[in-house]
């Protein structure tokens, strides 16, 4: 299965249409040079394609015609179809606004939901890797009988 069906099986199936419809009242009557659609869809992209930054994903879609189009963004327009890092930045700003926030928690709610329905035993165990888990505790002291640092960090098990 290629990169770009694989997004369009995501895209089609993703039960965002509420949160969608709550962006677009949000946006009202504003600019609506890059959609709120066409912004949303971009940003599922840049995590199907496990690119790390919005920079990167921008440079992904500066590059690919047919992912801009795919996302929903203006096809007549090119390259100026693909949104600043700045549009970005205040996109990205109102989704952490509660009201959007809590569309978009409903969103990510479904599909673990419907993982569950779908897939005998989802959930039933999972496993983490510690190491990516940052520690704030201090360093074991250098001083005899000095306790203040995190002494069971010092080992693991493999």
């Amino acid at each position: 299965m290629g990169d770009l069906h694989r997004l369009r099986l995501v895209l089609e199936n993703l039960p965002d249409e509420e949160l969608m419809q709550q962006l677009e009242q949000r946006r009202g009557r504003g600019r609506n040079e890059y959609p709120v659609r066409a912004m949303w869809n971009s940003l599922v992209a840049g995590i199907v394609f496990q690119h790390p930054s919005i920079e990167q994903l921008r440079r992904e879609l500066l590059r690919n015609g047919q992912l801009r189009d795919l996302c929903g963004f203006d096809p007549t327009r090119g390259s100026d179809a693909v949104p600043s890092a700045s549009a970005y930045s205040r996109f990205l700003s109102t989704l952490r606004k509660r009201t959007i926030r809590t569309a978009l928690v409903k969103v990510c709610t479904a599909l673990v939901d419907q993982c569950y329905r779908e897939l005998p035993g989802f959930g039933r165990r999972l496993g983490a890797d510690g190491k990516g888990i940052a520690s704030v505790a201090r360093r074991r002291g250098k001083g005899a009988g000095d306790r203040r640092g995190e002494h069971d960090a010092d080992w693991g098990v493999s």
